[in-house]
């Protein structure tokens, strides 16, 4: 999902507005601030006309189904194999074969989430809104585990276990069979964090999480630290400039991890060599969506709806296109030779991965894209706002 124009105080647990703080405190423009104003009659940004259709690559919608809204929840969608794993906001979980659109399993847990989904193609793992950590085996809940933090990353099910990183910028993890909590790694944090899904992923025998402006490696046996590569560091007179955060999705290859981090006053995209705990390179880019790619080159979208190509290997700008500005972009997804964004209106945008040149473009329901595009079985998965979910393959 796009950045919440809220900021969490993680001490009280109450929200803070964004749009009454940071637009009024901000000098630049972040995510949010254009179309949550502070009352001050600015205009919003007109989104960039998208001309006619010319289509250069085949694409077709070949299944459709549902899951519920999910309006409010930072929705990871997960892929293994042929099956996607997703849930709504109020909490029903469904496993969906990509090859059809047909259910596998699909039940209710009767409550709201606050992050999913995580799998690792057996158990599944999701937070409810009310702090739960509840693991899911094949439509059947196998336990829930209280929490002492809101959590809105989707938990990492791996080895056997569950990692969680929380709002506080705590990790720690559990039993997957049993629920039992195995260790806990707790660092201290800036007052306020980004509504948004973080970085946590695995990468060989580390556990690798974002936490703050910092990409970190531990060691998932015990919890201990291994490295720390800063990415990004806060800076500013309050809290609000302070802010920062990296945040999903993550593009990993090999070693290297690429990453955004958001900062209310400037951002970065940045890989690190994860063997040595080494930042490679980060050059500037604003904006609150993860990137994506492969050994070449990776993607991301800007806050202002640009869409930014940079060579993986050193940072280079291989291009840029504004062909989207201000339509309130997804994360992007590389998928053959184009690359994949959703936007707030509901369109679903195949661009060229050479040139960011508009290969195809698809109508949804219209209620807008609410998570990053996922490919799975060789179909492209796409999730709106309202729940409607689409299998598309691109020829």
């Amino acid at each position: 999902m796009r950045a919440s124009p809220e900021t969490l105080d993680t001490a009280s647990g109450r929200s803070l507005p964004w749009r009454g703080v940071a637009c009024a405190l901000l000098l630049a423009a972040v995510t949010g601030c254009s179309s949550w104003g502070s009352g001050s009659g600015s205009a919003k940004p007109a989104p960039a006309d998208l001309g006619v259709n010319v289509p250069t690559l085949g694409v077709r919608q070949v299944w459709t189904a549902r899951i519920g809204s999910v309006a409010g929840l930072p929705l990871a969608v997960h892929a293994a194999g042929p099956v996607v794993t997703l849930a709504s906001a109020d909490g029903v979980l469904a496993a969906i074969d990509a090859r059809t659109g047909g259910d596998l399993w699909r039940m209710a847990l009767g409550e709201s989430l606050s992050a999913g989904v995580g799998s690792d193609g057996k158990s599944v793992a999701v937070v409810s809104r009310n702090n739960a950590l509840i693991v899911v085996d094949s439509g059947r809940e196998r336990w829930r585990g209280a929490l002492t933090a809101q959590v809105l990353t989707a938990p990492l099910v791996a080895g056997g276990r569950v990692f969680v990183l929380a709002a506080d910028r705590s990790v720690a993890a559990y039993d997957a069979a049993t629920g039992r909590r195995l260790w806990v790694l707790q660092r201290p944090g800036e007052p306020l964090v980004l509504r948004q899904a973080g970085v946590l992923l695995a990468v060989g025998d580390t556990l690798v999480a974002g936490l703050s402006g910092r990409l970190v490696g531990i060691d998932p046996d015990n919890g201990s630290l291994r490295w720390e590569a800063p990415l990004a560091s806060a800076r500013g007179s309050n809290d609000v400039e302070r802010l920062v955060e990296l945040v999903g999705r993550s593009s990993r290859v090999g070693d290297s991890v690429c990453v955004r981090s958001f900062q209310a006053t400037v951002g970065a995209v940045g890989c690190v060599d994860t063997a040595r705990g080494v930042v490679r390179w980060t050059r500037a880019a604003s904006g609150a969506e993860g990137v994506d790619g492969d050994g070449d080159a990776i993607f991301g979208t800007e806050s202002n709806g640009t869409v930014v190509a940079w060579r993986r290997s050193d940072g280079t700008r291989l291009w840029d296109s504004d062909r989207l500005k201000h339509r309130k972009l997804t994360a992007p997804l590389l998928l053959g030779r184009s690359v994949v964004v959703g936007d707030d209106a509901g369109w679903v945008h195949f661009l060229s991965r050479t040139d960011g040149a508009p290969l195809n473009r698809m109508a949804t329901d219209g209620s807008g894209i609410a998570a990053a595009p996922t490919v799975a079985a060789d179909t492209l998965v796409i999730v709106t706002r309202n729940g409607a979910v689409g299998g598309f393959r691109p020829d």
